[in-house]
């Protein structure tokens, strides 16, 4: 049975749906809650799966920028617009609804990208081994409903 760890940061963000029939087509925000779960057969030489500490310093800079900003699809007709007045506090899907579903696949793959170069690098105090899996990314849109996405088989 392999070892499991998870490390969650929380964020504040919205997103305008403009494919969506109904008030999630209008400007809204959630308090979310974004996990990150990762396996090993085994422990590395400090007994862990991997330091939490590396899923910290991979993702701050990444998260950060979803922090009170606004995720939009480029073909919203306001997408230009809000853009040109609030520039980098507008996060872009080229031409995708940022759902919690798109934005927890966008997570994963920069995550996963990130942890691969990690992986190779020897000059770090916190090796990352290329066996380490990435389970999971999953985005909490509210307290009762999330999304995650995954390139596992359960």
């Amino acid at each position: 049975m392999p070892y499991r760890i998870c490390k969650t940061f929380e964020i504040e963000s919205g997103h305008m749906l403009s494919k969506h029939p109904d008030k999630c087509r209008f400007p809204h925000g959630h308090s979310r809650k974004v996990e990150f779960v990762l396996e090993s057969d085994q422990l590395d030489a400090s007994d862990m799966v991997c330091d939490f500490k590396v899923v910290r310093e991979i993702m701050r800079d990444f998260l950060e920028q979803y922090d009170h900003a606004l995720c939009m699809n480029t073909e919203d007709p306001m997408h230009a617009q809000l853009k040109s007045v609030y520039g980098e506090r507008i996060i872009s899907f080229e031409k995708k609804d940022p759902t919690t579903e798109v934005m927890a696949k966008a997570i994963y793959d920069f995550f996963t990208a990130r942890l691969a170069e990690s992986a190779r690098r020897t000059d770090t105090p916190y090796p990352v081994r290329p066996s380490l899996r990435v389970i999971k990314v999953r985005l909490w849109e509210t307290s009762s409903s999330w999304a995650e996405y995954s390139e596992t088989t359960p």
